[in-house]
């Protein structure tokens, strides 16, 4: 059983950030079953490290996309970014000092987090970058 399920109603319309966001999901759906079957903290802290930096690269891809056709919603999108980054930073420092540990409301913050993301705020640039010729 996967904790996000990828559905056609999340597509962008771009299929590089189409990609991105499955791969996302992918992670997700990863840690959260290491998570169920009790994988080592060694473990965990692999994937949650890779789904960070997977994360940072997936924002940076957007928003340097943003910035060549001078996207008109790009500081409000990037300080959404900058926020979730931060939020994820700060879970995955306090989860290697051993403070805190994977729990399905992290996993559900996670999930709700990107599909919201995604629903919304990405959805808002899909025509956007549609009319200035993006696939």
């Amino acid at each position: 059983m996967t904790l996000i399920n990828w559905e056609d109603r999340y597509s962008v319309k771009i299929s590089k950030f189409d990609d991105q966001h499955q791969q996302l999901v992918s992670m997700i759906n990863q840690l959260y079953e290491a998570m169920k079957v009790g994988k080592g903290q060694l473990e965990l802290g692999k994937i949650l490290e890779d789904l960070v930096d997977y994360t940072r690269k997936h924002f940076a891809s957007e928003e340097a996309l943003m910035l060549k056709h001078g996207y008109p919603n790009y500081t409000q999108h990037k300080a959404s970014h900058d926020r979730l980054t931060q939020q994820v930073i700060e879970f995955k420092n306090q989860y290697h000092e051993g403070k805190i540990g994977l729990s399905v409301q992290m996993m559900n913050f996670l999930k709700e987090w990107l599909v919201n993301h995604i629903l919304d705020e990405d959805k808002a640039y899909s025509n956007f970058f549609e009319a200035k010729g993006e696939k």
